[in-house]
């Protein structure tokens, strides 16, 4: 286990914002309201907060515990729980790396256009029209210099370290995107349209309640919360020992499921908002239109329709956006590189440097061969790496973590633990139904 020199958070506040903020990504603010668009509105929503109880925040804690209790990247946090099989514990770590790369590679892609729509907004506010063409179309080179700037953009804060960098920038970021929610949820109740999509949003229609609208909450409620990844395991890891690990978890959950509340607040009114001033939004057998991509055509169309004020309203939307996916891809970076720095001894600053300019070039891969690949990424990583690291956690902390060491290290910033609901049901429930819950999504 590493030594009580290493870096650490410095406030529980800072904490709570840097994991809630590496939860909080694009998966919250365009993946849950899509879906819950997709899926019947409201009773899509109850099914996720069950989720988010049921799978998310029991797995939360054990990712938590693992980094706490190792005090190092992913493969040495997961060597100290599981001494005996040394190799077994390289590969998982690896494995939770390499995903967390991966995805960083082509979130970065869609965090560029973030950056692009942002960009446009600015142009065509102070009338620069060819400008704002070229960072909304679609090319490769459009692709490739927007990835470029957000992963710069990562890079920076990454390197500055977890409590100049990581810390800093969460605790200022995440408040300004809780504003800037507030303010945009405010003003579009204002317009023609807002309450039928707040209707669909609160009112369940139990009839759109199927086993695969359950496999969908369940996946969606794993993702939001950055599981699987090794991140909040990084982020546990600097993590001091007097900090009650159940209740912060709870705290970091409630931050994110908030935001992912507000997001549908937000989008599903919008959506509406947008049908009223004609902008097709559902097809004539009322599916919703081009979902994986609304967020870049129908939100932009509503926007256009608004004149001047449209301009700043979408401004805010896509610094948001930015701000949302910043937050997230700084902890994607952070677990390759703390690998690095602890793992082969690497400057944060080397390794800062490095690993992002690979993640970039495969990024670029990417770019160049868009169509056969970026689908693919996201496939091999949400679809199957995701699922299958998490149980894996799950099995690690279930069956193999000796449980009077868990019990150890929960209790100290818990010494009531055993007395309370939690250590009853806690431990049985991570070694039993999450891996049967994961199971589930992984074969549905």
């Amino acid at each position: 286990m590493a030594s009580n020199s290493r870096a650490q958070f410095s406030s529980k506040f800072g904490f709570i914002m840097a994991a809630a903020g590496s939860a909080v990504g694009l998966g919250n603010i365009w993946g849950f309201p899509t879906q819950t668009a997709s899926n019947g509105g409201a009773v899509f929503l109850f099914v996720y907060l069950a989720m988010i109880c049921l799978l998310a925040f029991p797995m939360l804690v054990a990712e938590l515990t693992i980094g706490r209790y190792g005090q190092s990247d992913p493969i040495g946090s997961i060597r100290a729980v599981w001494p005996k099989g040394r190799s077994g514990a390289i590969l998982l770590g690896l494995a939770a790396m390499i995903t967390a790369s991966l995805i960083l590679s082509f979130y970065s892609i869609v965090a560029g256009w973030l950056v692009g729509s942002f960009a446009g907004s600015l142009f065509d506010i102070v009338g620069l029209t060819t400008a704002s063409d070229w960072v909304n179309s679609f090319g490769p080179a459009r692709n490739l210099t927007l990835m470029v700037t957000f992963m710069l953009l990562t890079m920076h804060v990454v390197k500055n370290g977890v409590h100049d960098g990581i810390e800093l920038w969460s605790t200022r970021l995440m408040p300004v995107l809780f504003g800037l929610f507030a303010i945009l949820i405010i003003y579009i109740f204002t317009l023609d349209g807002a309450t039928e999509g707040l209707k669909m949003y609160l009112i369940p229609d139990f009839s759109h309640l199927s086993p695969k609208l359950v496999v969908s909450a369940m996946g969606q409620a794993f993702f939001s919360l950055s599981l699987g990844v090794g991140t909040i395991m990084v982020y546990g890891s600097y993590l001091s020992k007097d900090i009650n690990i159940p209740k912060t978890a709870a705290q970091v959950a409630a931050v994110d499921t908030g935001v992912a509340i507000g997001a549908g607040l937000l989008i599903l009114p919008a959506m509406f908002v947008a049908k009223a001033q004609g902008v097709q939004i559902f097809s004539e057998a009322g599916e919703l239109l081009s979902s994986d991509t609304l967020v870049f055509t129908v939100l932009p169309a509503m926007f256009d329709t608004m004149g001047g004020a449209g301009l700043v309203v979408s401004l805010i939307f896509f610094l948001l956006m930015i701000i949302a996916a910043l937050t997230s891809s700084i902890s994607m970076l952070e677990v390759p590189v703390a690998c690095a720095i602890e793992e082969l001894n690497h400057k944060r600053s080397t390794a800062v440097a490095w690993i992002g300019g690979l993640i970039t070039l495969i990024a670029a891969v990417i770019v160049f061969n868009f169509g056969a690949l970026f689908g693919l990424v996201i496939e091999i990583t949400t679809v199957y790496g995701q699922p299958i690291l998490g149980l894996c956690f799950a099995l690690l902390v279930g069956w193999v973590w000796s449980r009077n060491k868990l019990l150890e290290e929960i209790k100290q910033g818990y010494p009531e633990l055993e007395k309370g609901l939690f250590w009853k049901i806690w431990p049985l429930y991570v070694r039993i139904v999450c891996p049967v819950f994961m199971i589930l999504v992984f074969f549905a």
